[in-house]
Parts: C-alpha cells; sequence; structure tokens
C-alpha cells in the first residue's frame, strides 16, 4: 500500500471528489445517521431557539477526525433554516480577515471555522467581543491618525470544530454554550452508512459486505465511505454486480486494511515499539523519527483509535503498546 493509498488522512480531495463527498452528507438531523445523544440535545435547542425567533447559542464540536462535524454544522444551518459560512482556524490570519468574515453575515447566519484551536491569539480575542456582545472594535489608520471604531454584528451561531479541544483556551471554550462531543460510530450505525451511500453511488451491496466494510472503518464514516469507493472499483473490475463480503475482504487485503482497520501506518507504529522498543514507553518524538510521520499527524489521526481499541496507551514516560496489540499483530507479550 503507497502513501497515496492511505486511508486515514486529512481532507485533501480534488474538485471531483468533494463534490461527491458533498453528495454523501446528510441535510437534516433526521437523516445524520449515528451521534444520537448529540442529535437529541441539539433538537431540544434548535426547537427552543426557533420558537423564540433567536438565533441558536455558539456550538462547539470536538472529537476525531472523520466524525461528521462540518456535517453537521451544515444541517444545523438548514434545520435553523440559515445561511453558513465555512472557514478554518489557519486561514484567518488577521484581525482584519475576521472582521470581514463577519461583514458578510445575515442576522441569525452560522459561522463555521474547522480547526478552531489554530486560530491566531489576535484574532481569537477578537472573537470573544463578537461572540459574546456582537460586536468588534478595530483600529482604523495608523500613527498619529489610528482610531478606534466600534462595529456592530448581526446575531449570529459560530460553530467551531476541533480534533485538539484541549488546545482552547479556556476563555474561548466558556464562550460556547452549547459543547458537544463527537463518539467513534459503532459497527451497525456504520453499517447503515455504507448502505445509504451505496445508494447514492448506485452500487448493489449486501448485508456481509456492507458490515465488513464498516467493522474496518476504524469507527469513522470518512473512511467507511472512502473504502467503499475503492472497493467499488475492484467490484467493477471484477464484474461483479453485488458487492459482498468475499470481495470486500479480497480488496481490502490488497489494500493492507487489516480486520481491526489498522493500515501500513498503525501496523508500522505497533511494529515499532514492540520490536525496537519492547513495547515501551516510548516517546511521540522518537516513534515520530522511526516511521516517518510527523508527531501531529500520530497525535491527531492514528493514537486516538489505537487508544480507543485499547492497543497503545499513554504515559508520563511515553507510549506503550499493549497485550491487546501482540495479540493482534500474532506476537508474544513480554514476560512481566
Amino acid at each position: 500500500m503507497t502513501e497515496d493509498a492511505r486511508f486515514v488522512t486529512p481532507d485533501t480531495l480534488d474538485d471531483g471528489e468533494a463534490s461527491l463527498e458533498k453528495s454523501l452528507r446528510p441535510q437534516r438531523l433526521a437523516q445524520y445517521i449515528g451521534q444520537d445523544q448529540v442529535k437529541t440535545e441539539l433538537q431540544v435547542y434548535i426547537a427552543a431557539a426557533k420558537q423564540r425567533q433567536e438565533s441558536l447559542d455558539h456550538v462547539l464540536l470536538y472529537g476525531p477526525p472523520g466524525l461528521g462535524k462540518t456535517t453537521l454544522a451544515m444541517v444545523i444551518a438548514n434545520e435553523m433554516q440559515v445561511s453558513i459560512r465555512t472557514t478554518s482556524g489557519p486561514a484567518i490570519e488577521r484581525p482584519g480577515d475576521l472582521v470581514a468574515i463577519l461583514n458578510e453575515l445575515e442576522p441569525g447566519d452560522v459561522l463555521f471555522i474547522d480547526e478552531i484551536h489554530r486560530l491566531p491569539k489576535v484574532v481569537e480575542e477578537m472573537l470573544y467581543s463578537a461572540m459574546e456582545d456582537f460586536f468588534v472594535d478595530i483600529i482604523i489608520g495608523q500613527g498619529p491618525t489610528a482610531h478606534p471604531v466600534h462595529f456592530p454584528l448581526p446575531p449570529f451561531t459560530l460553530i467551531g470544530a476541533t480534533t485538539r479541544a484541549g488546545l482552547l483556551s479556556a476563555p474561548l471554550r466558556d464562550r460556547f454554550g452549547i459543547v458537544a462531543h463527537m463518539a467513534y460510530y459503532d459497527e451497525s450505525a456504520l453499517t447503515e452508512i455504507v448502505q445509504r451511500s451505496a445508494d447514492i453511488f448506485d452500487t448493489q451491496i449486501a448485508g456481509t459486505g456492507a458490515h465488513e466494510i464498516a467493522r474496518r472503518s476504524r469507527g469513522t464514516p470518512r473512511i467507511a465511505n472512502r473504502l467503499l469507493k475503492r472497493i467499488r472499483d475492484f467490484a467493477q473490475v471484477a464484474q461483479q454486480d453485488t458487492i459482498d463480503q468475499s470481495i470486500v475482504q479480497r480488496a481490502l487485503q490488497l489494500l493492507q486494511v487489516d480486520t481491526r482497520g489498522l493500515d501500513v501506518v498503525d501496523q508500522k507504529l505497533l511494529h515499532t515499539m514492540i520490536e525496537f522498543y519492547n513495547g515501551g514507553p516510548v516517546g511521540l518524538s522518537t516513534l515520530a523519527a522511526n516511521i516517518g510521520e510527523e508527531t501531529d499527524t500520530i497525535e491527531e489521526m492514528y493514537e486516538p483509535y489505537l487508544l480507543q481499541i485499547g492497543f497503545i496507551k499513554r504515559t508520563p514516560r511515553g507510549r506503550i503498546a499493549t497485550e491487546l496489540a501482540y495479540q493482534h499483530l500474532g506476537l508474544t507479550p513480554p514476560t512481566k
């Protein structure tokens, strides 16, 4: 499996893939599969805001990548029957960038900021008054002619999404009235998502095939949909009308995605910990250097799932491979 064939990656889609991803997104909460606790709460908050004819309170969505935070933000805007403006933390470099975005909002609109933990500090501080009192103060001019201007804003809803909630400052985090944790999906919900996506792709899929994809998707809808697209290619070339369990197993074997959804990077990470460092503890930067990945990539993209399924542990001294990891790789744990 080459680096380009990885499935645990940030979004780097071309225009065609982005359009296809958009077609898979549900438009309403009733269509949104999974995250039942979050949906139940949002239904109440949205209904109450609409009854009062007010903007929805600011929303913070946090959790691992690929769980539907962006999609949920769009669903919230649809349910509120307002427009949504989307951007990301790294894209707002200066206070002027933020003012330009805020200036385009109509009353009640949603502003969605992905990777909100990466906002520059000066921009974040400007957000405080915008979120709390719906105004910003900006400085016009330079030197002796510089003077502050009070810039009122319409009531709006900020939806922030982050994979690193711990990196948010307390003042910013405290200004979100609604905080929702996006959890990994169970196999039942993922199976339903795969079947829905197959219908959109106009592809026949057996229940066993959908379930096999679901159980190898790391609890993540984005990965389930990416696997489905690749398996659809294998089925088409094999002239197989229906995606069943056997074609899924053959395709994923070639793609080097194992029965727990681990790809080559996960396996390389675990083997490095076990074979080079006797299972750990080993530091994150040391691991990153050994497998040729950035520390942020390991920490944000790979570790959360390995922690979730109990294959690694974090300790003050570093990462440790658990007995479950040894068993999964067919290796004998060291004697204690």
